[in-house]
């Protein structure tokens, strides 16, 4: 039977309650005399999905009371070039953390890109050295997306013990390192995890037998009530622009949940937009407090 009276998991209202305790923090640190963090952002290019997070970033600082600076550069950025800047900002004791948008124009390897950042500053937690870390549950700094989602269950007190979770994706930012941290030893975590992709066949089937399920396929709509169990958890991951003329903008955003059929059959639903989102720039500040902390200890 369907639940009409699901919980929606809130990334906004929950995300405001860690800035603000990321911002007291900071206070602290800054009346013990210390500095307060500085994240550094670094921007290839005009890319509009890029430009929009970085700005959201840099605004989210500026609320917490971290420095922010915003390094530019076009498209025709040479790989050369870039390298070196991200050596400069290695060097630089006045930088926290630092991150550099992806994607890359195609004449960049990202993976040489990532590699190149030293890893106590890798506050995005793609460098290999910080993956390895996280898949053996040591101390790192671990994916944004990931990590806010954990944090949302969290704060939900969401049981994930024992549970079976799917997870609909397997990149590298997101569906790898979310199996990997729900499995983990810990709360969240100890569950029993399906990653699907899109050579699964039975996709369908194993969704109907999950507790919680982890959408971050990036396309829209792809979960439908019918592979939905009454009780579920929903974890949307999906952000992608689908044209809507009744919007000023053309688009909306939409998420990899048909959100108005499956929401009645959870238990708890995360919104597109409002869930993850949020969720994602907050931990981004949190792993640059981490840093922060860490040449402080």
């Amino acid at each position: 039977m369907a639940n009409p009276t699901y919980t929606l998991l809130d990334g906004k209202a929950t995300s405001a309650r860690i800035k603000e305790e990321i911002a007291q923090e900071v206070a602290s640190m800054v009346s013990r005399g210390e500095e307060p963090p500085h994240l550094v952002a670094i921007l290839v290019g005009h890319d509009g999905g890029s430009e929009t997070y970085v700005a959201s970033k840099i605004k989210t600082c500026q609320e917490v009371g971290f420095r922010s600076s915003l390094i530019r550069f076009e498209d025709d950025v040479t790989e050369e070039r870039l390298l070196s800047e991200i050596h400069r900002l290695n060097e630089d004791p006045s930088v926290t953390g630092f991150i550099v948008q992806l994607p890359l124009p195609k004449h960049i390897n990202e993976e040489k890109v990532i590699e190149a950042v030293d890893p106590r500053k890798d506050v995005d937690g793609f460098h290999p050295i910080n993956v390895g870390k996280m898949s053996i549950g040591l101390p790192c700094f671990v994916s944004a997306t990931p990590q806010g989602i954990i944090e949302l269950l969290k704060r939900y007190d969401i049981e994930t013990r024992g549970k079976h979770c799917v997870v609909l994706g397997r990149s590298n930012i997101v569906g790898k390192p979310m199996a990997q941290l729900l499995l983990h030893k810990g709360t969240p975590g100890d569950c029993t995890v399906t990653v699907c992709h899109s050579r699964t066949p039975n996709i369908k089937e194993l969704c109907l037998q999950a507790d919680i399920i982890v959408a971050a396929l990036g396309v829209p709509e792809f979960l439908r009530a019918d592979m939905v169990r009454p009780g579920a958890v929903i974890i949307d991951v999906g952000t992608t622009r689908v044209p809507d003329p009744s919007r000023k903008s053309g688009f909306r955003l939409s998420g990899d949940v048909a959100f108005d059929e499956v929401a009645p059959l959870a238990s708890f639903i995360t919104p597109v937009p409002g869930g993850v989102g949020p969720m994602t720039i907050v931990s981004l500040m949190l792993n640059t407090l981490k840093a922060a902390k860490n040449r402080h200890a």
